[in-house]
């Protein structure tokens, strides 16, 4: 792949919200040509609309369960042969919510991922700390980073081969620049090199960024990672049914990369589909070969604005609220994860506190928080006092000792990874004959 030599859009060939929306008319044209091949689209266009913005505001949004109804090609829009890679998303129960995509389907993803505003190059060495196997995330990653240049180190964070252990030692020793992963691998990773009796601040000296996305970032869990680390958070939004759908100007919004899909917002309260507000996040790629996707609902709860941002991008950015975003009724109140994670992660950073967990009751909050002997008392009293005075929610907050929510073995072992045996002798544990852990 060689981003150099694709037609797609680039950032910086449009100066208005006018001239984005007619980049986005050109190509829509053909994606609506492009999903009538597909058996799914051709039942649903038949009715005779228009291949146009009009026609596509009176379509009905199509759902992940369209999705999962047309398992497994119900939405291939190409021949099987033109095919690169076949994925299904990560939060599927039951029968799987497929997505697949061509090798030109993956330049426009690679490039999508690559817009980061610490950049990706030739001397980097990039550690993809995410899934690999069927979700699309680790894959997005490492196409994106070779597209690049860079060297990539396929960290994985579902294999048996990969502990903590590990991660801070190829950290140290690779001379890591960039990685990518959840911004709760980053405070494990805290951990581990702690546990392991180092400093995150200063054993790192090559690292550059961290580039962050599958859940929802509070500023305050942000702000805390770069203190400890002394490098910034740059945050990603997608999924394994798009790829990559919004990046992190360097005034720290999130942009949807409109230039490359059609966004509005979905109310699902009321049914209307607006260009921006609050609601679930509707998309429409523009440039999906192999299974296009017109006015697909995400069911992400999001807020759209086309408000200028002080960014060079004339993009119209979203703040992602999740899925969990409204939250569980304490009292009077109704508590969200990232308010609560907001609080907590305001704490002095003398505290020390990582991790904590929660637990909604009617008549109030229960919180664990993993934090050191000496200031238990000040950050439970703190902590309490800012649910309270903040969410307007009582709260019964709990210092625990570090290494109860997340324990110690977690982070140091190293685990014992072999091929597959049947063959054991007298004196061997043949309890893990064929398993290889």
């Amino acid at each position: 792949m060689n981003r150099h030599d694709t037609e797609l859009p680039q950032l910086g060939q449009w100066s208005s919200p006018e001239e984005l929306r007619g980049l986005q008319n050109e190509q829509l044209a053909r994606i609506f040509d492009t999903a009538a091949k597909s058996p799914f689209y051709a039942e649903r266009l038949q009715s005779g609309i228009g291949f146009d913005r009009d026609g596509l505001e009176t379509l009905p949004v199509t759902t992940k369960q369209d999705l999962r109804d047309n398992y497994p090609f119900g939405m291939l829009a190409v021949d099987k042969a033109e095919l690169a890679t076949y994925h299904e998303s990560s939060g599927t129960a039951g029968t799987p919510t497929p997505s697949y995509y061509t090798g030109d389907d993956w330049i426009d993803l690679a490039e999508r991922y690559a817009r980061k505003i610490v950049p990706i190059g030739p001397d980097d060495t990039f550690l993809v700390r995410t899934p690999y196997a069927l979700m699309i995330t680790g894959h997005l990653a490492q196409a994106a980073a070779r597209l690049e240049g860079a060297t990539v180190v396929p960290g994985d964070n579902r294999s048996l081969a990969m502990p903590y252990s590990r991660v801070v030692r190829v950290l140290r020793d690779l001379e890591v620049s960039l990685t990518w992963s959840m911004p709760t691998e980053i405070l494990l990773w805290t951990a581990a090199v702690r546990a392991a009796g180092g400093d995150p601040a200063t054993d790192f000296p090559a690292l550059r960024a961290f580039f962050v996305g599958g859940e929802p970032l509070s500023p305050a869990r942000r702000a805390r990672i770069t203190e400890i680390w002394g490098v910034p958070v740059v945050e990603e939004f997608g999924s394994t049914e798009t790829g990559s759908l919004a990046g992190q100007c360097e005034r720290g919004r999130l942009h949807l990369w409109a230039d490359r899909a059609i966004f509005e917002v979905h109310d699902t309260e009321t049914g209307r589909i607006a260009p921006a507000g609050r609601g679930q996040l509707v998309v429409t790629p523009l440039y999906r070969k192999a299974m296009p996707l017109l006015r697909y609902d995400l069911a992400d709860l999001v807020e759209v604005s086309w408000d200028a941002c002080d960014c060079d991008w004339v993009l119209p950015t979203v703040k992602i609220l999740g899925r969990a975003a409204f939250g569980y009724p304490v009292g009077d109140a109704r508590v969200t994860q990232h308010q609560v994670e907001e609080l907590v992660f305001s704490l002095p950073a003398s505290y020390e506190v990582l991790f904590w967990r929660a637990q909604a009751h009617p008549d109030r909050l229960e919180v664990e928080i993993e934090v050191p002997g000496e200031h238990r008392e000040a950050a439970c009293g703190e902590l309490s006092a800012a649910i309270a005075d903040t969410l307007g929610a009582n709260a019964q907050v709990t210092g625990v000792p570090v290494g109860t929510l997340v324990p110690h073995e977690t982070l140091t072992a190293i685990r014992d990874v072999v091929k597959p045996r049947s063959l054991f002798g007298a004196d061997e544990d043949w309890g893990k004959a064929i398993l290889y852990y």
